[in-house]
């Protein structure tokens, strides 16, 4: 593999690895339906506000979502709404193993 596919192979891990966290998925979960402050996907989410921003901080810094201060509030956003597409992939995945594994119990 050369040095150029290297380097574009390890920029898509870094992007996956910042979102394989149920929480931070939870977060973009929200985040596709509208924009949130931090108070908001703190309560939604049930954890510290520490422990939220820590969740986002990862999310921006690869470029997942953006945020907006407002006052005392910050407000969060999808920076790129296509990530919801990395879902549905997911969840074809998903279902397609559930089916192979029923069809292993039906033999």
């Amino acid at each position: 593999m050369d040095k150029k596919k290297l380097a574009l192979f390890e920029a898509r891990a870094k992007i996956i690895k910042a979102m394989a966290h149920p929480t931070r998925l939870f977060i973009v979960d929200e985040l596709s339906r509208n924009e949130k402050c931090v108070c908001e996907l703190t309560e939604m989410v049930g954890a510290d506000t520490s422990t939220v921003s820590k969740h986002l901080s990862v999310l921006k810094s690869v470029g997942i979502v953006e945020d907006d201060k407002r006052g005392s509030q910050v407000y969060y956003r999808l920076r790129v709404p296509c990530v919801l597409n990395f879902f549905g992939c997911v969840e074809s995945v998903l279902k397609t193993n559930a089916t192979e594994q029923l069809q292993l119990l039906k033999k």
